[in-house]
């Protein structure tokens, strides 16, 4: 050690702590290669021989396995840095920077805090001091050569793994159902039972086209999915759970499923936290693809079927939502419908007419994103109705082979759940056989070990007894859910689709559900009309030509039948007794409800209509007031006259308002009589 090394070191320097810090990449490196880690714990003796005490020597070790390309997870590191920003640290040890840091972010961090804190560093060639220009120069270019030896080493690293993936040759992590075999060739799984649980969950996922609805079968019917343990004491173990969306999911999505060798699915991008964030690749950027690469469980064309179907069921994927899963409402062409203007698929939604819930197809895609007005807006209900039609004419004729293929898919799929059970079953049945021949071949006398066998024994029994009852009342139900009368039935079901499609009962989903295995899509075209183009699964089309709906004031209008109706009866009737009498004549409003007075007036408002006072006043009718005039009486001297039948007078309201008929020769007349005036008749 020179003399200007030690001059570096200063009292203050002293009366600090020596903190060593250890570290190897990997675990592998801590077993392997122990003396890298023995030189590193050396470095203590040099601390000592600078003047620190033994019991100053701090040694951080907390990082030993794993890689210094960032300080995240490395606590180690990062109490290191705490320590030395403390002011409690005189010296940092490390046998090479790349030992502190293989990050240049990382590494000028350190030295920054070390100049601050007035804090050493030293390494195998010697001491240094952040805070000198020529030190800290030189360690920053010690940093530097480190990182790129790590870019370096993972560059070719990551060539050699990029070349054998895209030839295929790489070996990776096999998803449950597939096994490396002896010569490193990928099979599947030789345990029955896992390739009949993978298998049906292909097969369920094509019956109901949802991962949510696999999974409420597979929980309806009993049924477990297997998954292989990768990690820990139980590593490469097989555990039996209940299915859930997550794997569903995962399952559809992966390629090897298909027979295809893939590389390259995802890529990850680091934050400035370190956290690591995966982003799933279109199969056009995967590094490697190698398709009927070995056996598989659906065709590469399934495989592209099932991942679609996935991103059209979508809930909210944006511009990749298409069709999606039929949900809950009456809207029959939900995520069949198409503008036929700009070729989008067109959205739904609901008002209320009456009590009944009618959807309303729109396409408002460039609305939303560009600002403009809505594509097309399209009345559904009598599309709808219309639509439902077709479908009755259409699937009538081969009522016949659907109800053949109904009871096919029951009975093969009665068939796969059985299949299923029976496989567990037969697991359990080995288990406990393997448990008890385990426990025949201890030595009696070693009575601790024979003990716990008999209990592995007891236990694989009760788990074979259990699994032999679930099997046989699940057999027992399966095949009593199809005898000949339930087939019968069926037969008279499908015979008899057009009760079914218009049974209010038949939930609006599956009403959906059936249309989906007949209809591909629905293209809209709003003109004078609303000119509907259907194509059906398999290539036909048809087109229909459905009237535009009229808005609701068009159909509450009164009829006009009525309304001429009610013309005629205001030449003789109040607007109550015009009520009374379309009533009785059995109209209805455009309301659908029975006439009132105040009905009649709005009606004949709204129609212009003359009041019945106004063709009394027509035909000469007079006022009382007029009459009175006239005959040279009083008013209520009319009105006594009235009552008394001397007059002709016609009711023209309900509230007592009369008109009176023009006086003739007949007219009453004043006189006097003991002092009293009277009306009669004059003499013809």
């Amino acid at each position: 050690m020179t003399d200007q090394t030690h001059a570096k070191v200063q009292t203050w320097h002293l009366k600090r702590g020596a903190y060593l810090y250890v570290r190897q990449s990997t675990l592998r490196q801590l077993f392997e290669n122990t003396e890298s880690t023995e030189r590193q714990y050396n470095l203590r003796q040099r601390a000592i021989a600078l003047g620190w005490r033994i019991d100053q020597v701090v040694v951080i070790d907390s990082d030993l396995g794993l890689s210094g390309a960032s300080a995240v997870d490395r606590h180690g590191f990062q109490r290191l840095v705490a320590e030395v920003s403390l002011g409690r640290a005189g010296i940092v040890m490390g046998l090479e920077v790349s030992r502190l840091a293989r990050n240049s972010t990382d590494w000028h961090r350190l030295l920054e805090i070390c100049a601050l804190a007035d804090c050493l560093i030293l390494d195998e060639d010697g001491v240094y001091d952040p805070a000198h220009f020529n030190d800290r120069l030189l360690l920053g270019l010690k940093g530097t050569m480190s990182e790129a030896e790590l870019h370096v080493m993972r560059a070719r690293l990551r060539g050699g793994i990029l070349n054998k993936a895209r030839r295929g040759e790489l070996e990776m992590r096999l998803p449950i159902g597939f096994v490396y075999d002896t010569e490193s060739r990928v099979r599947l799984d030789p345990d029955a039972r896992i390739q009949e649980s993978v298998r049906q969950l292909f097969r369920t996922f094509r019956r109901t086209g949802s991962a949510t609805a696999t999974v409420k079968a597979f929980r309806e019917q009993g049924l477990l999915f297997p998954h292989r343990v990768h990690h820990g004491a139980r590593k490469d173990d097989v555990l039996w759970s209940e299915l859930d969306h997550s794997r569903v999911l995962w399952v559809l999505h992966h390629p090897r499923y298909a027979g295809a060798y893939c590389f390259g699915r995802t890529r990850y991008r680091k934050h400035p936290d370190g956290q690591k964030v995966s982003a799933r690749l279109p199969s056009a950027e995967w590094v490697s693809l190698i398709r009927d690469a070995h056996e598989a469980y659906v065709s590469w064309e399934e495989f592209e079927q099932n991942v679609q179907v996935l991103r059209e069921n979508a809930h909210a994927l944006g511009i990749d939502r298409e069709r999606g899963a039929p949900r809950e409402g009456p809207a029959l062409l939900q995520g069949l419908a198409i503008c036929a203007r700009c070729g989008e698929r067109m959205t739904v939604r609901y008002h209320v007419q009456g009590t009944r819930r009618v959807p309303d197809y729109m396409c408002q895609r460039h609305g939303i994103e560009h600002g403009r007005p809505v594509c097309q807006h399209v009345h559904g209900g009598e599309l709808d109705d219309a639509v439902g039609r077709l479908l009755v004419e259409t699937v009538t004729p081969v009522t016949l082979e659907v109800a053949l293929a109904v009871q096919q898919e029951l009975e093969s799929r009665s068939d796969e759940r059985d299949r299923l059970r029976r496989r567990e079953f037969e697991q359990a049945r080995y288990e406990a056989d393997l448990a008890r021949r385990r426990y025949m071949q201890v030595d009696p006398a070693n009575r601790l070990v024979a003990d716990s066998l008999e209990a592995e024994w007891n236990q694989a029994l009760r788990a074979l007894a259990e699994a032999q009852d679930h099997y046989e009342k699940q057999h027992e139900a399966d095949h009593t859910g199809l005898n000949d009368k339930q087939r019968a039935s069926i037969m008279a079901l499908a015979r008899d689709f057009p009760r079914l499609w218009n049974d209010p009962r038949t939930p609006d989903r599956e009403r959906k559900r059936m249309a989906r295995l007949l209809i591909a899509d629905v293209t809209l075209l709003k003109g004078t009309d609303i000119c509907v183009q259907i194509r059906f699964n398999g290539g036909a089309t048809r087109t229909l030509h459905v009237p535009l709906s009229r808005p609701a004031w068009i159909l509450r209008q009164t009829p006009r039948a009525v309304v001429a109706e009610m013309d005629r009866l205001l030449n003789e009737y109040t607007e109550s007794e015009t009520a009374e009498q379309l009533n009785r004549q059995g109209h209805i409003s455009g309301w659908g409800k029975p006439f009132n007075s105040r009905m009649v007036t709005r009606i004949r408002l709204s129609h212009k209509l003359p009041s019945h006072h106004d063709r009394l006043r027509a035909r000469g009718m007079l006022t009382q007031d007029e009459l009175a005039e006239r005959l040279d009486v009083m008013p209520t001297t009319v009105k006594t006259w009235r009552r008394a039948g001397l007059l002709v007078a016609h009711r023209y309201d309900d509230k007592g308002g009369y008109l009176f008929e023009p006086p003739g020769a007949d007219a009453p007349v004043k006189f006097q009589h003991q002092g009293k005036t009277r009306g009669r008749r004059s003499a013809t």
